[in-house]
């Protein structure tokens, strides 16, 4: 059976009665290059252990099972249980985890499946979970990379320059806990049913130590977010959302900062941000 193949795609569906789901974001792979692409680009080996989130039928799964010496999945849809169970039959280094992801803990899920394997995580992630599961992947300080199929919007934002429309907190957040790379981009005809996006792959390498020295993750975080709190304002109006200092003191932590007096949050690189959190502690 090839997992790709819209024949026998829809033969497999058919049989177990399953019908595609778009509040779970539901699109499988078409083009059997996608799949093997991704897996090639995560690095897997047999010395690898990898999470999967959102497998679907299994194409993904499959290729990273030849690769990896363990594959975790965890789906939250049960109608795909038997389905997997017939896709992944031929795999003894596949396990199903039943669940909601966003409800897991994932470092005990590392700690559990992959003992003496580098984890990493490798999925074709739903579109409507991106966010917040790259957030909690990289909160959870338990993966050697990510490596993942996403919305290519999304994988802009998270390699984007300072400055740029598509830079904001989240980015930051990456490029602060990984380095992100853009590796390529799949059209919305390889997938079933076809999205109206474009879809792209992104490797993000964890990053050993953080890439900035801050006096604490959440002093940066809260600078951070009150940087693009105002995004059409300067600097010292949108800092005042999150710090109660008056104007003027704001203007010479900025100024101290090197910062131009009329900066706007958007244009702010991670050591700048990293300046600006240092300073505002001290003077509060």
């Amino acid at each position: 059976m090839n997992l790709c193949d819209r024949n026998d795609i829809q033969s497999l569906l058919s049989r177990h009665g399953f019908r595609f789901s778009k509040s779970m974001g539901q699109n499988f792979l078409i083009e059997d290059w996608v799949p093997r692409d991704i897996a090639d680009a995560c690095g897997a080996d047999g010395h690898t252990g990898v999470l999967e989130i959102g497998p679907g039928i299994g194409p993904l799964t499959t290729e990273l099972a030849r690769r990896a010496g363990k594959v975790v999945s965890v789906e939250l849809d049960a109608r795909l249980y038997p389905v997997l169970a017939e896709t992944m039959a031929g795999y003894d280094n596949f396990t199903l985890v039943p669940g909601d992801v966003m409800k897991l803990d994932l470092r005990e899920l590392v700690d559990a499946h992959f003992s003496g394997l580098r984890p990493i995580l490798c999925a074709n992630l739903p579109y409507n979970i991106t966010t917040p599961v790259l957030t909690a992947c990289v909160e959870a300080r338990c993966f050697d990379s990510l490596t993942v199929l996403i919305q290519k919007e999304v994988a802009q934002r998270i390699c984007a320059l300072p400055g740029t429309a598509d830079y904001g907190a989240f980015t930051l957040l990456m490029q602060y806990y990984t380095d992100p790379q853009l590796l390529f981009t799949v059209p919305s005809t390889c997938f079933l049913p076809a999205p109206k996006v474009t879809s792209a792959v992104i490797h993000c390498p964890v990053r050993k130590a953080p890439p900035v020295d801050v006096v604490s993750e959440a002093a940066l975080w809260r600078t951070v977010h009150a940087g693009f709190a105002l995004r059409r304002k300067t600097l010292v109006n949108s800092l005042q959302t999150r710090y109660d200092l008056p104007k003027d003191r704001l203007a010479e932590i900025i100024a101290a900062c090197d910062l131009e007096p009329t900066v706007r949050g958007e244009r702010l690189s991670l050591p700048d941000y990293a300046r600006l959190t240092n300073a505002l502690n001290e003077a509060t």
